[in-house]
């Protein structure tokens, strides 16, 4: 994954928090394409974290009850500085391809 450019993405704390609180149950979060929420009788709940995509906040912008937050996008950030992942990412996006020019 070039997200992470071979780094453990357990290490990653990315991933979505639930106030079942604010929860109005509209259950926009059940569209998640990484199935990261199982839904409950008490609503949402995060039972595959690790499968989130890093940086990704799409729940929890559309999340009609504001219930859905994630960390600090500095934080991570920072650990991208810290462990020079940036230079990884690059490196592996070009040897797969995806930082080529392509006529348009």
């Amino acid at each position: 994954m070039a997200w992470l450019a071979d780094y453990p993405r357990e290490k990653v704390k990315w991933y979505p928090t639930v106030d079942l609180s604010k929860c109005t149950r509209c259950g926009i979060c059940m569209n998640c394409g990484k199935q990261v929420f199982t839904w409950t009788t008490k609503g949402p709940e995060v039972t595959n974290p690790t499968a989130c995509t890093i940086g990704c906040t799409t729940c929890s912008n559309l999340c009609e009850g504001n219930a859905i937050t994630f960390p600090s996008k500095l934080e991570l950030r920072e650990l991208y500085e810290k462990e020079r992942l940036w230079a990884k990412v690059t490196k592996q996006m070009k040897r797969d391809g995806f930082l080529e020019f392509k006529e348009i």
